[in-house]
């Protein structure tokens, strides 16, 4: 893989972060509570440190040992509700951010298997590993909130 092809997979992966960073400022624009606008400002902070990460990716490579495993509560994956139809209770909002994340985890779990080449695979799994801690995060919050009688 050439420095321009890498570059590019990392302008994509960029710009995917910044499609999140949006949808959290466009949702709090149609939360009422103050804990719901400060829970999306938060996740809106963190999807722009997704950005920092993706850019140190881009100053210093990737390696395979950089991939650290996440475990999975497959609470996503078990969720069939339409995010889309979701209301913005603190619920809908962690419906919507988890399936996000595992839309990115599948995303880039997929391209490290369509491209051959070694670099390029270990930068989409490094990416994958990312969405899945992000995904974890949120799969906690709403097991937590569960467990409350909710």
């Amino acid at each position: 893989m050439d420095k321009q092809e890498f570059n590019e997979i990392l302008d994509f992966a960029i710009a995917r972060e910044q499609e999140a960073v949006e949808f959290y400022r466009h949702l709090q624009t149609m939360v009422k509570f103050t804990d719901q606008i400060q829970m999306l400002k938060e996740l809106e902070t963190m999807e722009m440190g997704h950005i920092v990460v993706i850019e140190s990716i881009r100053k210093s490579g990737v390696k395979p040992e950089d991939i650290q495993r996440t475990p999975t509560l497959m609470i996503s994956e078990y969720i069939t509700a339409d995010p889309e139809t979701l209301d913005m209770t603190y619920q809908g909002i962690l419906i919507k951010a988890m399936k996000r994340e595992e839309n990115s985890f599948k995303l880039y779990s997929e391209m490290s298997i369509k491209f051959p080449d070694a670099e390029i695979s270990t930068l989409f799994r490094r990416l994958a590993a990312d969405e899945a801690k992000h995904k974890l995060l949120f799969e906690k919050l709403f097991d937590d909130w569960m467990s409350t009688g909710n």
